[in-house]
């Protein structure tokens, strides 16, 4: 059993940065692949990025890639989403879910935060 907790959201002005973190209780956090994922008023929920339970694997969609890195620190039982160069199309609620299997691109995920809004402004 693995919980989860989102924070680091907020309001930010276009071109700012946010770090969410996603720390997650359970001794075995190390082994789960965790992903980001966000979703929009409206709209559905999309995959953002993805890591691998050793880090040595990320993912990331379209997007945002090379404008958010996700990261993490086993020892700490917490994965990062650092957003940089933030527009207001990144607006929505943000959550990190982990499971067993890396899953890239749907939201498959057996465990999942609570969420945390990230709002953009123009």
């Amino acid at each position: 059993q693995v919980q989860l907790v989102e924070s680091g959201g907020g309001l930010v002005q276009a071109g700012g940065s946010l770090r969410l973190s996603c720390a997650a209780s359970g001794r075995t956090f190390s082994r789960y692949a965790v992903g980001w994922f966000r979703q929009a008023p409206g709209k559905e929920r999309e995959f953002v990025a993805a890591i691998r339970w050793s880090g040595g694997s990320t993912y990331y969609a379209r997007s945002v890639k090379g404008r958010f890195t996700i990261s993490r620190d086993n020892a700490k039982n917490t994965v990062y989403l650092q957003m940089n160069s933030l527009k207001p199309e990144d607006t929505a609620v943000y959550y990190c879910a982990a499971d067993t299997e890396l899953v890239v691109g749907t939201d498959e995920y057996d465990y999942w935060g609570q969420g945390t809004q990230v709002t953009v402004s123009s």
